[in-house]
C-alpha cells in the first residue's frame, strides 16, 4: 500500500472497535504489568477494608449494643425475646450493689439478673457503664479495630493511587514517544491531508483523555467489580431472601447501563471530531492571520468557527443530557431497593426473624452496592471518551509510514565508508493520485557533476527530488544509488549524505548553534563560526545580541527571508554534504541578499554533486547540464551555451525572463 493513494477520513470511524482497541494498547501495559498487578492486588485490600466496615457495625450491634442470643433451633433473636432484657452476672460485687438497690427493675435468675432495656434509662449514668461494662469494653475495641482498619485503608489506598499513577503516566509517555516517532516519519502526503490542528490533538488531548482510562478505569473497574461481588456474596450470606428481594432491579439497572453507555460512546465520537475540528481552524486562522485581515475575511472566519464551536457545545449538551439522566435514574433503583428493604426487611425485624444489626448492615451494603454501579458509569464515560481517543490515536499509527527502504547488506562499518558516486533515473514515471507528473524521466548524477532542472510551474521538478529523497516511490521504472535499486538502498545513508535547502526555509527554534549542530553535532565553537562566515552569516551574527546562543524564536521569524535562507545554507555547509540539492534556493530574495547566498551556494557546491531546481534562470549558468521539463517530461537537455544556440523551449523561457526583468528595472 502507498499512501498517496490512501484516506485519513476519522469522521466515518467503524463501531465496536472496543475489543480491538483494547488489544492494541497491550504492548502499552505489557512492560508494566508488575506494577499493574502491584496495584490491582492492593485495589483487592482496600474493597477488603470497605465491605469490613458495615460488618463491623453489625457486630458491634448485635453483641454489644442490641445483643443476640440463640434460641433452641440455633436462629438468632434479640436477647430477652418479646420482653427485649439485658442479662447481667452476679458475680461481681458492683453488679450486685446495683440489683440489691434497684429491686423493682432487676428479675433475679440463679446467677444472673436481668433487666427490660426500656427499664434501663432510669438507672444513673455510673450504674449503666457498670452493668454494661464488658459491652462498653467491646465496643471501644470495636473502635480501635476500625481506626487501626481506616488507617490501613488510607496507606495502602496510598500506594495503589501512586503506584497506578505512576504507571499510567509512563503507559502515557510511551503511547506520545510512540505516536510522535510515527508522526515524524509519515510521509508527506499524510500532512498534505491533514491539518496541523488534528495532529496537535492527537499528540496532546487523545493522549490525555487515555490517562484516565489506565489510572481510573482499569483499576477501579476490578475495584467495583470485586465490590459487587462481595457485597452480593455478604447480602446472601447474612439474609437470602431479602438478598433475592434487593436483586429484583438489578436487570433493570444494567439494561440501562448498557444503553447509556452505548449513547455516550457516540457522543465522545462526536466530540473528538468536534475539538479537532476547533484546533484545526485555530491553526489555520493563526498562520493565515495576516491573509484573513487582508481579505477582510474576519467575520467568515469568526462564522465558520462559531458554527464550529456551536456544533462542539451541542455535543457536550447531549452527553451532560445523557449522564444527567442516567445518574439520577441509578440513584432512584437505589432508594427503591432501600425502601424494599426498609419494608421486608423491617418485617422481619419485628417478626425477630432478623436482628437489628443485620438489618442495619444491609441497608449499609445495599448502599454501596449502588455506589460501584455509579462509579462503573462514571467510568464508563471516561473510557467512552478514552476509547474514542484512542480509535484516532490508532489510527494515525495504522497510517503507513515514509517507505522504509531496507538496509544495505553490507557491514555498518563498510557502509559508512562508501561514498555517493552515482545517481541514475531509468525510464522513472510518477502519479499523485492516478495524476502523473513525471513521465518516463531519465537522466544520471555522476559524482562531482552539477546539473539543473528548469521548466514551468508544475512540470515536476520538485517531484524529482521527492522520489530521490526517498518521500514518495515511483510507479514505474527505477532509480538506482551506485548499481543498486532504490529498494534495496538504505534511505538513511543516502540522506546522510544529502544536503537540501529548500526555497522557504525551515528553521527550528533554537539558539544559532543549535540551527548549525543539526547539520553536525559534532563541530566545536570555531567550526561553526567558520562555517557561518563561509555562508556569509557573520553580518547576521555580528548584530545578534548573544551571538552563537541568540534565540530564534517563532521559527526565525524576526529574520528576514534572505537571512533565513542563508542560515539555512550555514546548516547544509555543517553537514558536508556529498550530494546538494538546491529547490529554487533564490526564487524569494531582494537582490542584495540573491547575491550573498549565490556566492555562499558556489563555495558550497565545490567538489560536490549538486542538483538545482532553478526558477530563475541565472542560477543554472554554473551547472554542466540543464534539463528542461514540460509536464513531466525532459524535452531539451543541454548546458546553458548549448540550448541558447538551439533555439527551442529553454531559449524562449530565458526570453521572457530577461523581458520581465528588463520592465521591472524600468519601472
Amino acid at each position: 500500500m502507498t499512501f498517496e493513494n490512501s484516506q485519513f477520513e476519522e469522521e466515518h470511524i467503524e463501531r465496536n472497535l472496543d475489543f480491538r482497541i483494547l488489544q492494541r494498547l497491550l504492548p502499552y501495559l505489557r512492560p508494566y504489568t508488575v506494577l499493574i498487578i502491584l496495584s490491582l492486588i492492593l485495589i483487592g485490600g482496600v474493597t477488603l477494608c470497605e465491605l469490613a466496615i458495615p460488618y463491623i457495625t453489625k457486630t458491634a450491634i448485635d453483641k454489644y449494643i442490641v445483643p443476640v442470643e440463640e434460641n433452641k433451633d440455633n436462629t438468632k433473636v434479640q436477647s430477652g425475646g418479646k420482653q427485649r432484657e439485658l442479662a447481667v452476672d452476679l458475680d461481681t460485687p458492683q453488679v450486685r450493689e446495683i440489683v440489691h438497690d434497684n429491686p423493682e427493675l432487676f428479675t433475679v435468675r440463679q446467677k444472673q439478673a436481668v433487666i427490660p432495656y426500656s427499664r434501663i434509662s432510669e438507672l444513673d449514668t455510673k450504674e449503666i457503664s457498670r452493668i454494661r461494662r464488658d459491652d462498653l469494653f467491646g465496643i471501644t475495641l470495636i473502635t480501635l479495630s476500625f481506626l487501626v482498619l481506616i488507617a490501613f485503608n488510607f496507606l495502602i489506598s496510598f500506594g495503589q493511587r501512586y503506584i497506578m499513577e505512576l504507571s499510567g503516566q509512563r503507559i502515557m509517555n510511551d503511547i506520545r514517544v510512540s505516536l510522535f516517532s510515527h508522526i515524524q516519519n509519515l510521509p508527506p502526503g499524510f500532512f498534505n491531508q491533514n491539518p496541523l490542528g488534528r495532529l496537535v490533538t492527537r499528540v496532546t488531548n487523545d493522549i490525555q483523555n487515555m490517562h484516565d482510562f489506565f489510572t481510573n478505569f482499569i483499576s477501579f473497574m476490578l475495584k467495583d467489580l470485586i465490590m459487587l461481588l462481595g457485597i452480593a456474596a455478604l447480602l446472601l450470606y447474612l439474609n437470602w431472601k431479602l438478598a433475592l428481594i434487593s436483586f429484583a432491579v438489578m436487570p433493570v439497572v444494567v439494561y440501562f447501563s448498557v444503553y447509556f453507555a452505548r449513547k455516550a460512546r457516540d457522543i465522545f465520537r462526536i466530540l473528538r471530531i468536534k475539538i479537532a475540528q476547533i484546533n484545526s481552524n485555530l491553526s489555520e486562522t493563526i498562520n493565515g492571520v495576516k491573509t484573513i485581515q487582508l481579505y477582510l475575511q474576519e467575520e467568515n472566519n469568526y462564522e465558520r468557527f462559531r458554527q464550529l464551536n456551536r456544533e462542539n457545545y451541542q455535543a457536550g449538551i447531549k452527553q451532560v443530557r445523557i449522564m444527567a439522566v442516567f445518574m439520577p435514574l441509578v440513584e432512584a433503583f437505589s432508594f427503591c431497593t432501600i425502601g424494599l428493604i426498609i419494608y421486608f426487611g423491617g418485617s422481619m425485624v419485628l417478626a425477630e426473624a432478623l436482628s437489628v444489626g443485620t438489618f442495619v448492615a444491609f441497608i449499609s451494603y445495599i448502599r454501596m452496592f449502588f455506589r460501584p454501579i455509579r462509579d462503573l458509569a462514571e467510568k464508563l464515560n471516561l473510557v467512552q471518551n478514552a476509547l474514542a481517543s484512542a480509535e484516532r490515536i490508532f489510527l494515525i499509527l495504522e497510517q503507513d509510514k515514509s517507505r522504509e527502504l531496507p538496509a544495505n547488506k553490507q557491514n555498518q562499518a563498510a557502509r559508512d565508508q562508501e561514498q555517493l558516486r552515482t545517481i541514475v533515473f531509468d525510464s522513472v514515471s510518477f502519479a499523485y493520485d492516478q495524476e502523473y507528473v513525471l513521465k518516463d524521466l531519465s537522466f544520471n548524477l555522476d559524482k562531482g557533476s552539477k546539473i539543473a532542472f528548469v521548466g514551468p510551474t508544475g512540470s515536476g521538478k520538485t517531484s524529482i527530488i521527492n522520489l530521490l529523497i526517498g518521500f514518495h516511490s515511483c510507479q514505474e521504472g527505477n532509480i538506482w544509488i551506485n548499481g543498486r535499486k532504490m529498494e534495496d538502498t538504505d534511505i538513511s545513508w543516502l540522506r546522510s549524505r544529502t544536503a537540501l535547502v529548500m526555497q522557504e526555509p525551515c528553521l527550528f527554534s533554537g539558539s544559532i548553534r543549535q540551527l548549525v549542530l543539526q547539520g553536525n553535532p559534532d563541530l566545536s565553537d570555531q567550526q561553526i563560526m567558520e562555517i557561518l562566515q563561509g555562508a556569509n552569516c557573520a553580518g547576521i551574527l555580528s548584530r545578534m545580541p548573544d551571538g552563537l546562543d541568540t534565540e530564534l524564536k517563532a521559527s526565525g521569524s524576526l529574520l528576514s527571508q534572505g537571512e533565513r535562507q542563508l542560515l539555512s545554507v550555514a546548516r547544509a555547509f555543517a553537514r558536508d554534504p556529498e550530494l546538494l540539492i538546491l529547490d529554487e534556493a533564490t526564487s524569494s530574495v531582494d537582490s542584495e541578499n540573491e547575491a550573498k547566498i549565490q556566492e555562499a551556494l558556489k563555495r558550497l557546491m565545490q567538489d560536490r554533486s549538486t542538483i538545482t531546481i532553478a526558477h530563475r534562470l541565472a542560477t543554472s549558468l554554473e551547472v554542466d547540464r540543464i534539463f528542461v521539463l514540460y509536464k513531466g517530461r525532459i524535452i531539451e537537455s543541454g548546458d546553458h551555451s548549448e540550448l541558447l544556440r538551439n533555439n527551442g523551449f529553454y531559449s524562449r523561457l530565458v526570453q521572457v525572463q530577461n523581458q520581465g526583468m528588463e520592465l521591472q528595472s524600468r519601472a
